[in-house]
């Protein structure tokens, strides 16, 4: 009962239990055939949310498919240790994936305009979906390109620059569920050799975008929390590090020392 439900619940857009209570309704075909279909694909292994195609994150329900990763609950910390330190002004979201990141900065702060970052097509297209579905009042203009470029030279000076970078080694991510590595892009979760490629270009070259005082948020993995520290402090950062709701230190919050 309880699966079933799940999948119509999500597929329609109600709780589980308003669409348990209201099994016996009429239904459409074309509900009906997406059910069915997403059935079909749980049977065949695919996760949850790319079965039915949404994903909650925080307070938003975000169309989400293969072209990106599946929001985690770990990065919803990331949102309120940003939005703790600062919630005006202007903000970057580098690696935007799904919109999930931005979207939840753009509703629940008061910042002037968001910008999200995405290198892969799909996934810009996709962040792009999830704006037109979300509709914030905070303005949220998606750009495409590599981590930190498309922000460079437009005479733009950000609050905060938030990441939630891939940070796995391709030993590490050999090693994931297969439920994982079967479906969810490889290049939203491996960053070189040991795992700070992007984490390290994100320490090196923000602070000439940051205003003065400004922060960069990263969500970071668990196992290089001292690693990631020592880079940003080799780049001239004070690291914070903060654990996620399990308790594992997860979040990398820094401002320029200088």
């Amino acid at each position: 009962m309880s699966d079933t439900a799940a999948v119509w619940a999500a597929i329609t857009g109600t709780s589980i239990g308003e669409a348990w209570l209201r099994r016996d309704d009429p239904k459409s075909p074309e509900l009906v055939a997406k059910y069915q279909d997403a059935l079909l694909q749980l049977k065949r292994g695919v996760p949850f949310a790319y079965a039915v195609g949404t994903a909650g994150f925080r307070n938003l329900d975000l169309k989400i498919d293969r072209r990106a990763l599946i929001p985690r609950p770990e990065t919803e910390g990331l949102i309120d240790r940003v939005l703790a330190k600062c919630s005006t002004g202007l903000v970057a979201d580098v690696g935007t994936g799904s919109g999930c990141i931005a979207l939840s900065l753009a509703v629940e702060g008061d910042f002037e305009k968001v910008v999200a970052v995405e290198q892969s097509p799909g996934a810009a297209a996709l962040a792009r979906e999830n704006v037109a579905r979300i509709r914030p009042a905070t303005p949220v203009e998606v750009r495409d390109g590599n981590l930190l470029g498309p922000l460079v030279d437009k005479g733009e000076r950000y609050r905060a620059v938030v990441s939630n970078p891939p940070y796995l080694t391709a030993r590490e991510y050999d090693e994931l569920d297969p439920s994982v590595r079967a479906f969810e892009p490889r290049d939203a979760l491996v960053s070189g050799l040991d795992g700070l490629d992007a984490t390290r270009a994100l320490f090196a070259e923000a602070a000439a975008l940051l205003e003065p005082g400004g922060l960069l948020a990263l969500e970071i993995d668990e196992r290089r929390a001292e690693t990631v520290r020592s880079v940003g402090h080799d780049c001239g950062w004070h690291v914070d590090i903060h654990a996620d709701l399990f308790g594992c230190p997860r979040y990398a919050l820094s401002i320029r020392e200088d």
